[in-house]
């Protein structure tokens, strides 16, 4: 039988990052000022340092971890591969189900697997600061506690709905000593026009972005930070699906289907990127697996936004990015409460998604919380909202297996525990949530704002 917990040992941690961008299939797009030129390294230096740049702009497929990096890792690496036995029972399903578990990091996500490294190339620049923004705050905590490892002061701004909603993820960033302000905050010029506009204003990622970096740029000394869609935080979470390779041939086997959340792409490329490596080089295990991002229908980037030339934040400060978007003045409804708010997507997700590398699906809020609860019910954990997502859909994977008859292998990835989201479980399970399918109207006027670029 199947083992339940497929494990490595702490000499198996990865000793390098996957980069996708050595083995796509045709060059990304780059990232362009308003004018259309490519933007220079020196512009991007206003707020990142040399050694991130580097990896951004990189196309080389293999990066080495250092080791100061690996020996922090090992907190919590490598990560449990589990088989979800009690859900298939559950469920009646002939599929098999694992989950490869993020929530045994400190922070309780996947996300210090890109916070970690982040503040360690900074400290090694000599940043003597650090800014970013969080939405559900499960990145603010990532990079309050990587900061807090190398001695790096960190400022959040995080938006305010999930400010709000999530006052533990607050006091954790708090105690692991950094700055959390409710974003849109009077401290930036992004953050006052937004209110000038709407004194009530509840927040968007894209919004925080703008004051995070509009901070990191005013102040050579600090830098700034970002938990998702980049190609070096998408290369740093490539650990997730290298580990779950390893830990797949342990047991002499290989997923059919690998599902992710997807709200900026990072941990879904982490998980699905070295499978997707394989599919490329030909392997014949993987020419018929599929690799679908998993978002919600009411930030729904992937499944209803356009491929175009869009900025990364609210306000126009980021370089202009090609990659799905519903538009970066776009504003998620006060209603969502699953995570997954961001306006756009990873520009290497976008770019293989538009090539039918991969897939993508939206899930409605009401199921995706059921889903987490069947699946906390026959397994234990109580997954974060956005994990729910990818949740959802393995279990209809499932649910069809059960249905054909079909003894499929099911990957999702688990990003993280739910412990510090119960208000939202709270609201679920009273009958307090309600679905919510973004408008196409309101979608096509977002849209409509799109940088012209060159003009």
């Amino acid at each position: 039988m199947t083992p339940l917990r497929i494990q490595l040992e702490a000499n198996e941690i990865p000793t390098h990052w996957y980069n996708i961008a050595a083995d796509l299939p045709t060059p990304p797009a780059p990232p362009l000022a308003p004018d259309g030129s490519i933007v220079s390294p020196e512009q991007m230096g206003a707020i990142f340092p040399g050694p991130i740049l580097e990896q951004e702009m990189s196309a080389q497929r293999w990066i080495e971890i250092p080791d100061e990096v690996r020996q922090i890792y090992a907190q919590w690496r490598p990560s449990p591969l589990m088989r979800a036995l009690r859900l298939e029972q559950a469920l009646g399903t002939p599929a098999k189900i694992f989950y490869k578990y993020e929530g045994v990091s400190p922070a309780g996500s996947h996300k210090p697997n890109s916070a970690v490294p982040q503040a360690y190339y900074n400290k090694l620049a000599g940043t003597r600061r650090l800014t970013t923004e969080t939405g559900a705050g499960q990145w603010g905590s990532s990079i309050a506690y990587a900061g807090q490892m190398f001695g790096l002061p960190v400022r959040v701004y995080m938006v305010k709905v999930s400010y709000q909603q999530k006052p533990f993820r607050r006091s954790m960033m708090q105690t692991w000593g950094a700055e959390v302000f409710a974003s849109p905050t009077d401290r930036t010029e992004a953050g006052r026009r937004a209110l000038a506009a709407d004194p009530d204003n509840m927040g968007s990622l894209g919004l925080a972005i703008s004051e995070a970096v509009e901070e990191a740029a005013a102040d050579p000394h600090t830098c700034y930070t970002l938990g998702s869609v980049l190609n070096h935080v998408v290369l740093h979470q490539s650990i997730i699906g290298l580990e779950a390779k390893k830990q797949f041939d342990k047991i002499g086997l290989y997923p059919d289907v690998v599902f992710g959340p997807c709200g900026g792409g990072s941990s879904f490329g982490g998980v699905a990127f070295p499978f997707l490596a394989d599919k490329i080089a030909g392997d014949k295990r993987a020419q018929k697996l599929r690799l679908v991002a998993v978002e919600p229908t009411s930030c729904p980037t992937l499944t209803k936004g356009a491929y175009a030339y869009d900025y990364g934040d609210a306000s126009g400060y980021t370089p202009i990015m090609k990659m799905y978007t519903l538009g970066h003045d776009f504003m998620p409804p006060g209603i969502h409460a699953g995570g997954l708010r961001y306006h756009g997507d990873s520009p290497l997700v976008s770019q293989l998604l538009h090539e039918q590398l991969l897939e993508a699906q939206a899930v409605p809020q009401v199921a995706t919380f059921a889903a987490g609860v069947e699946f906390a019910r026959a397994e234990g954990i109580i997954p974060a909202p956005e994990s729910c997502h990818a949740i959802r859909a393995a279990i209809d994977e499932a649910l069809r297996c059960k249905a054909s008859g079909e003894p499929k292998n099911i990957l999702f990835c688990l990003t993280g525990h739910g412990h510090f989201d119960m208000a939202s479980y709270d609201r679920y399970l009273s009958g307090q949530l309600e679905d919510y399918e973004y408008p196409s109207e309101a979608i096509s006027e977002s849209l409509k704002h799109l940088p012209k670029v060159g003009a």
